[in-house]
């Protein structure tokens, strides 16, 4: 790579982002970034004996039939954090005969697994934020009720992983494109809305309102009513590569909408309510989404299996293994005094994810979901619930 080429991606660090989802507030500051594991006992676990946990089995299969076909020497997580596949073989061999019974099920998961809790550092309690599958009216040709694009994968949209170049860089990918011999930022949200991708066949689909499609892009994956009948689901293919702004910050700081009320159902009132006022703000961010349909199941997670609602939760999987089962402490969305305890399993990310102790709960789709998700800002606590296997080794090492 010419010279000239790697010094323009050095400089596009500051653009660096993965996936993401919704406005994220700003999580309680930790201590440290230091992932610890402690091993632990179920009896350890707040409420554990309380929860429904035949909900979570459908979350768990599809995990499992994921770790089932992966090569046995693979590893579960960064620096196998999680063990290697062959360590998940008997666990799920054995969820797959169990009866879906309570009792079963907490036999199966004593049996196969140890409790480990996860913490920044010396400090265990995190923060829990939610997201949700956006429904919305869509259409395969335009008219002039659908006229708002979702756009596939632009061709010319390149990723250029900067680790191929220097060590220190490992782990760290920037996007954009080729002009001549520079490589540039691709365009903005704002730079895409006044046409820069028009009229190249990109057009995925055609919806009908401009803020259902703007949470669409934060949320990353929804469900679309066909105008032609039936229903499709949309899940990201890429991003543009600019950083994620969440534009309730915006909102607060322009005193458009109290602190206290910038929760996503009233963030997209208010867009709604000032149409051109509110395009000016979805555009401060820059971040653009492309889709792809997906067929099936969905919404699709990073694991690469479909979520469940109320039960799959997004992790930073930089730090912590996607397909474990996760015992999650914390409360509902804006009731502190009641507690939200229950067997959740590890199957997505996102770019607002980061830290050891940091999730975002999956709520599911529609109203009831939006409401739940962008209501909850919650602290708490998490268990990661590993093969004994792989806990053991972890304590040796730790002695080591």
């Amino acid at each position: 790579m010419p010279g000239r080429l790697l010094a323009a991606l050095l400089l596009l660090l500051p653009l660096l982002s993965a996936c993401e989802r919704k406005p994220q507030p700003a999580p309680p500051a930790t201590v440290s970034k230091e992932l610890r594991l402690t091993p632990a006992r179920f009896s350890d676990l707040p409420g554990w004996g309380e929860d429904r946990m035949a909900d979570a089995v459908p979350a768990l299969q599809r995990s499992c039939t994921r770790l089932l076909r992966s090569d046995p020497t693979a590893p579960i997580g960064p620096k196998a954090v999680g063990g290697t596949a062959a360590d998940w073989r008997e666990p799920c061999a054995a969820l797959t005969a169990q009866a879906a019974d309570e009792a079963a099920l907490r036999s199966w998961m004593e049996a196969w697994f140890t409790p480990v809790q996860v913490s920044a550092g010396a400090e265990p309690e995190g923060f829990f934020t939610g997201y949700y599958e956006v429904e919305l009216d869509g259409a395969r040709t335009p008219s002039p009720g659908f006229a708002v694009p979702l756009y596939r994968r632009p061709p010319d949209l390149l990723s250029a992983n900067l680790g191929s170049f220097a060590d220190d860089l490992a782990g760290r990918t920037i996007f954009g494109r080729v002009e001549g011999e520079r490589f540039v930022p691709y365009a903005a949200r704002a730079e895409i809305d006044a046409g820069a991708l028009a009229g190249r066949g990109l057009e995925l689909f055609w919806v009908a309102d401009p803020v259902e499609a703007f949470l669409l892009h934060i949320q990353g994956s929804g469900r679309l009513r066909l105008a032609e009948g039936g229903t499709t689901r949309v899940g990201f293919a890429a991003a543009n590569g600019h950083p994620f702004y969440g534009i309730g910050r915006a909102l607060i700081e322009r005193g458009l909408m109290p602190k206290d009320q910038a929760s996503m159902p009233e963030i997209r009132d208010w867009l709604r309510a000032h149409p051109e006022q509110g395009r000016e703000i979805m555009q401060l961010n820059r971040r653009y989404i492309f889709f792809r349909e997906i067929e099936g199941e969905g919404p699709i997670g990073a694991e690469g299996v479909a979520l469940t609602p109320g039960r799959s939760l997004a992790v930073d999987t930089a730090l912590l293994p996607l397909g474990a089962p996760v015992w999650l402490d914390t409360h509902w969305p804006g009731e502190p005094q009641r507690p939200l305890r229950r067997l959740m399993v590890a199957q997505d990310t996102g770019s607002a994810i980061k830290g050891p102790v940091r999730g975002d709960f999956f709520w599911g789709a529609g109203e009831t979901a939006l409401a739940e998700a962008g209501r909850m800002k919650s602290a708490g606590r998490y268990w990661f619930l590993l093969p004994r296997g792989v806990v053991e080794r972890i304590a040796l090492a730790k002695q080591g």
